[in-house]
């Protein structure tokens, strides 16, 4: 698939007479099948004679024994046109491949206000995307986000409208291709989701999550099967080249935005753990509903940080973080089916609610590792010191009978009078689902969110079966108090399944301070994001519980900048 970019920009102009199509292998298997890229010369629409000839390529699959199938092909390109050949059929793969996101409407279904298949890319913005990966023939990123945009538009195909045999040869050749134009293409692919808005962003990635899904799962179905054998490699125990993500700092914020399959996330195990979803019982889905499901979800992350740059004293400048949005959501990989009066609704609905949750988030942020300009970090928060409120009541109650009082009162003695004595005490706590801290690492400042389960305190994404977790050894077991956690006044997520965390709930302020002898210049810093998901059943009766967690790290820009209270710049 390297080669492909390059060839495009190789074709020649088509000539008057139809010259015989250019073909180039993708990719052949050992029985000697292969998937093939054509490119062909084609009359105008209208047929007209001074209109010039126009290309369209098709993707077809060669077999040994049968008559090539064409699987895919293009619009008619016109080579005249100011954008290049490669650029129009990269616009129309991407276009295509956000057409067919599998995303599950949240907004309704009224699409007076635009279809996601009537959106359509501008080729000046993938010209620019191209042009900032690199726009020679030889470089890897560029290269390599064509590639994926091919191979993501051959899996649709494959899936929707091809025999069965096309996708199984398309993982079993083509799956080398997707992880090695995973790995290259992240400068591209970070600057085409800058550029495109965030509902493309967020389509084209639901469309690529899907992809990998299935390409997990099938990696997954080939290590259990493998496993059995005494000479079968290692397993793999996960795929980060699939969680991809990118920041960048924007009109003074920074943005980190991060995508995940659930599937390739390493999971978070116990002592007697192991990686494959087919080990123990707890850890594989005994119903096939709920194990399609839970496969074919993916994590999304938002983090919004806003910085500041002040001068509260002329022999250094403050730099201020604080939380703008934490936003995590796992978001479901499919369809939603458009008959209302459907009898499966009902358990559609049930399944949807079966989704991993966000259990544990942690956000860092601080400057380069090994700077030594900056002091810091100077937390704004105290670490937890939860309140307890301990009400206290005695009473003493004394009793005499009344025989016994009457004798008593004439000094006969009689029966001992009988006095008790009662002390009652209680004690109140105020919990919260999710208790929030900050932490320094370093130069970094480390803000850290953990969920508790509501009903026995337990942490929720260390919590295993005789491990304890939150509490020491043999913890409470959450699951019970996780169940329906989407529902009634107390729950911990949104109605959409999701987390957000705002200013309200992280208000507190980091602080470095720099040298002015910096100022005007521009750093970078580091912001990372590590977020764990968890599933318990909500609704199914079922054994199977995890804890999975993905981490990124990038670098950002800080201009050192002094701005004043009004928002100008300080001379």
């Amino acid at each position: 698939m390297d080669d492909v970019w390059p060839w495009l920009a190789a074709l020649p102009p088509p000539a008057g007479d139809a010259p015989p199509p250019w073909s180039l292998p993708l990719a052949a298997s050992p029985d000697g099948a292969s998937i093939v890229l054509q490119a062909d010369a084609a009359a105008p629409a209208d047929g007209g004679g001074g209109e010039p000839a126009l290309v369209v390529f098709s993707l077809s699959i060669y077999s040994a024994n049968a008559v090539p199938r064409v699987l895919w092909t293009s619009n008619g390109f016109t080579a005249s046109s100011p954008a290049a050949l490669r650029v129009q059929l990269l616009v129309q793969l991407l276009d295509e491949v956000v057409a067919l996101s599998p995303t599950v409407p949240c907004l309704g279904t009224n699409m007076d206000h635009g279809d996601a298949s009537e959106v359509k890319m501008d080729a000046e913005v993938v010209s620019g995307v191209v042009g900032a990966a690199g726009a020679d023939d030889v470089s890897a990123p560029a290269a390599a986000f064509f590639s994926l945009a091919l191979l993501l538009r051959l899996f649709w195909q494959c899936a929707l409208d091809s025999p069965a045999d096309s996708g199984y040869l398309f993982f079993r050749v083509l799956g080398a291709e997707i992880e090695r134009a995973l790995a290259d293409c992240r400068p591209a692919l970070g600057v085409f989701l800058r550029s495109v808005g965030p509902d493309v962003e967020e389509r084209f990635m639901r469309s690529l999550g899907y992809m990998l899904a299935k390409w997990c799962l099938l990696r997954e179905i080939q290590d259990g099967s493998s496993a059995a054998k005494p000479t079968a490699p290692p397993r793999r125990r996960a795929l980060p080249v699939a969680c991809s993500s990118y920041a960048a700092e924007v009109h003074g914020l920074w943005v980190l935005k991060g995508y995940a399959p659930v599937l390739a996330m390493p999971r978070v195990t116990g002592a007697a753990s192991t990686p494959s979803v087919t080990a123990l019982p707890h850890e594989a889905p005994e119903e096939p509903a709920l194990r399609y499901g839970l496969v074919h979800q993916q994590l999304e992350a938002v983090a919004q940080l806003e910085y500041a740059v002040r001068a509260r004293d002329r022999r250094f400048m403050a730099v201020s973080v604080r939380v703008v949005n934490v936003r995590v959501r796992v978001a479901r990989l499919g369809y939603r089916k458009d008959d209302d009066a459907d009898a499966n609704d009902d358990d559609d609905e049930v399944m949807d609610g079966e989704r991993h949750f966000p259990s544990r988030i942690r956000l860092w942020v601080g400057p380069r590792f090994g700077a030594s300009y900056a002091t810091g970090p100077s937390l704004g928060r105290s670490t937890g010191n939860p309140e307890r409120d301990v009400e206290m009541t005695r009473t003493v109650k004394g009793a005499f009978s009344g025989a016994g009082a009457s004798k008593l009162a004439n000094g006969s003695g009689g029966v001992v009078p009988r006095i008790k004595a009662k002390m009652r005490s209680s004690a109140r706590t105020r919990n919260q689902s999710w208790r929030w801290e900050q932490e320094a690492e370093g130069s970094a400042a480390v803000f850290e969110g953990v969920l508790y389960d509501p009903v026995t305190g337990t942490e929720v994404s260390s919590w295993r079966p005789g491990f304890g977790g939150g509490g020491g050894a043999g913890a409470a077991d959450p699951r019970n108090g996780m169940r329906r956690r989407n529902a009634g006044p107390g729950r911990a997520f949104s109605k959409m399944r999701g987390l957000v965390v705002a200013g309200d709930e992280l208000p507190e302020e980091v602080t470095w301070r720099v040298g002015r002898e910096a100022e005007g210049r521009t750093v970078r810093w580091r912001l990372g994001l590590k977020a764990w998901v968890s599933y318990l059943p909500n609704e199914v009766r079922s054994r199977h519980f995890e804890t999975r967690c993905v981490e990124w790290a990038h670098e950002v820009e800080l201009p050192l900048v002094v701005v004043n209270g009004d928002g100008s710049a300080t001379d």
